[in-house]
């Protein structure tokens, strides 16, 4: 369990070469030509996790199951897709059940690579993409709030509604809706603009350490959004490299970590989420949860049974599971507390949770 991303962007800024770096596969077509993506592709990836693969030797574990991630690479999208132009707007629907947005953005220049725009200007093509997906919802919300479909929406469902299709109709993202059951409502009739997005700055293998003039303008027009920068060609040569190539390559050139390791600590932090371990000798896995989750409900995640008949939990810290290599140490060094259903779950820590038959 982990998230979902959604990679999108204009044609030929790099997200096929991106998906395919992410994803260490050949799935998604690259070229230098616009729309060169037609059907959207799919990949799953395992969040790499050092902390896993400690607790899979200390417990000699038979199996291993990380985290994973999965992305979404769909079809480029220019200025018009929502009313047709393009490949139209029905690629958008891709995205509708991911739980956040890669907006990738070119920042290089290049003669060998056409731009769809001519020119080189990433804030202009941003807002392209982020208007095409605000079009994209004005026309779902217009759709539900049809006279033909009113009498089936409650009052409150209508006022919601209403609020948020003259937001958009003003150019205002939906960021700043913090009532839960709102939340619900908009994500069940999938508006993209209610999710939370990263802005990945593709830039050149000259400017990946320290990024350039158009990452700068990036940075200054959106200080309050999530950026990281990364070379979607460096990230696909160091996929073609053994594992223990790839190490040495990436210090020589300065890079400290992965596109993907950037993305995945990036994504964890905007959707706000934590990890936490189970570990014995038939399996160590990883599985993500919400922050602030509670030990109830963080076992039902493994098992919807193990919410309802849910006892309490026995927990290690990763670092005390370390240190002392087993639950049973652990305890014998008085690290192992027992907790009960309130009890919220940290990040890394060990759980055992005691269920009833």
């Amino acid at each position: 369990m982990g998230f979902k991303c959604g990679i999108v962007g204009l044609p030929n800024v790099g997200k096929s070469t991106l998906f395919n770096a992410l994803t260490s596969s050949k799935n998604a077509q690259a070229a230098n030509f616009p729309f060169c993506t037609i059907d959207p592709n799919i990949g799953i990836v395992d969040v790499p996790d050092e902390r896993l693969e400690n607790l899979f030797k200390l417990s000699n574990s038979k199996k291993k199951i990380n985290a994973n991630i999965t992305f979404v690479d769909i079809a480029g999208l220019v200025k018009g897709a929502s009313k047709g132009e393009g490949l139209g707007n029905q690629f958008l629907s891709h995205i509708r059940e991911v739980d956040a947005i890669v907006h990738l953005v070119r920042c290089f220049d290049s003669e060998n690579i056409q731009h769809v725009n001519k020119t080189i200007d990433p804030v202009n093509d941003l807002e392209t993409i982020k208007t095409e997906i605000i079009l994209s919802d004005i026309n779902q919300l217009e759709k539900k709030l049809h006279k033909s479909n009113r009498k089936k929406i409650s009052e409150k469902e209508l006022n919601l509604l209403e609020t948020v299709l003259k937001k958009l109709n003003n150019g205002n993202e939906l960021n700043d809706l913090n009532d839960k059951n709102d939340q619900k409502i908009l994500k069940e009739i999938g508006l993209i603009s209610t999710k939370p997005y990263i802005i990945v700055n593709n830039v050149d293998e000259t400017n990946v350490k320290s990024g350039n003039k158009y990452t700068e303008t990036l940075k200054k027009k959106y200080p309050d959004k999530k950026q990281i920068i990364i070379c979607a060609d460096i990230e696909d040569q160091i996929t073609e490299l053994k594992p223990e190539e790839r190490e040495t390559y990436m210090k020589n050139i300065g890079l400290e970590k992965t596109g993907l390791n950037k993305l995945i600590k990036t994504g964890y932090d905007l959707l706000d989420l934590n990890t936490f371990f189970t570990s014995g000798p038939e399996e160590s896995r990883a599985w993500t949860i919400k922050k602030n989750t509670i030990a109830q409900k963080a076992a039902g995640v493994i098992h919807t049974d193990f919410e309802k008949k849910f006892i309490r939990a026995e927990t290690v810290t990763y670092d005390d599971f370390k240190k002392f290599g087993s639950f049973e140490k652990a305890k014998e060094n008085g690290k192992l507390r027992v907790e009960g259903k309130d009890y919220i779950v940290k990040d890394g820590d060990v759980l055992y949770f005691r269920v009833n038959p």
